[in-house]
């Protein structure tokens, strides 16, 4: 691992990616940088799994320095993890790896976020009117074609990483009334291999 223990993102080699690239490894690991520090029987509740199959899962995820424990919130026997990293970043290398498990790793963490971001849009929409109007009235949906070159394509993929970034520093307290987390999604990608002559 390059980044020091408490850097807020990581950056994933071919090692740390094979640790991950498993559906429930990657739900649990969101599920403590999300939801904060959890015991492996509390996720399991909350991920429908058995506990035997979290605390496994866990273990793997430790090992690979995604997650550690959690002392301060233990109690007895009681052991609790927490996420090292508040994100993750993805090198496009690793798609065309040497190692046909790495670019297989890679493909299925791909889908895999893929799959995580579809079921989050999904939730808010199932859950919406649980929400007071306020937030009703201020979430996104939307999309745009554009015909733009790589390069252009890249370029507004920066700015708007950008613009996400500078948030980050308004970010408003935990305890204040009216705050949730947002989850904010970006996909740039072309739509068609189809060349109109």
């Amino acid at each position: 691992m390059n980044e020091p223990q408490d850097s807020p993102v990581r950056d994933l080699d071919a090692r740390s990616l094979r640790g991950l690239a498993h559906p429930l490894r990657m739900r649990l690991l969101d599920a403590l940088r999300f939801g904060g520090p959890a015991t492996a029987s509390q996720l399991a509740g909350r991920l429908g799994e058995s506990s035997g199959a979290t605390s496994y899962h866990l273990r793997q995820l430790a090992a690979h320095g995604f997650i550690q424990d959690a002392p301060e919130r233990g109690k007895g026997r009681e052991r609790w993890w927490k996420a090292v990293h508040q994100g993750l970043r993805f090198d496009d290398a690793l798609l065309t790896d040497a190692n046909p498990d790495v670019r297989g790793a890679a493909d299925m963490y791909l889908h895999e976020v893929a799959t995580t971001q579809t079921r989050d849009l999904s939730n808010w929409l199932g859950n919406r009117q649980a929400w007071p109007e306020e937030w009703n009235r201020t979430w996104d949906m939307s999309s745009a074609t554009l015909r733009l070159t790589p390069d252009l394509t890249r370029e507004l993929v920066e700015k708007m990483h950008a613009l996400i970034d500078a948030y980050r520093d308004r970010a408003a307290d935990e305890d204040d009334t009216g705050t949730a987390q947002v989850r904010i999604h970006t996909h740039a990608f072309p739509l068609t291999t189809e060349r109109t002559e």
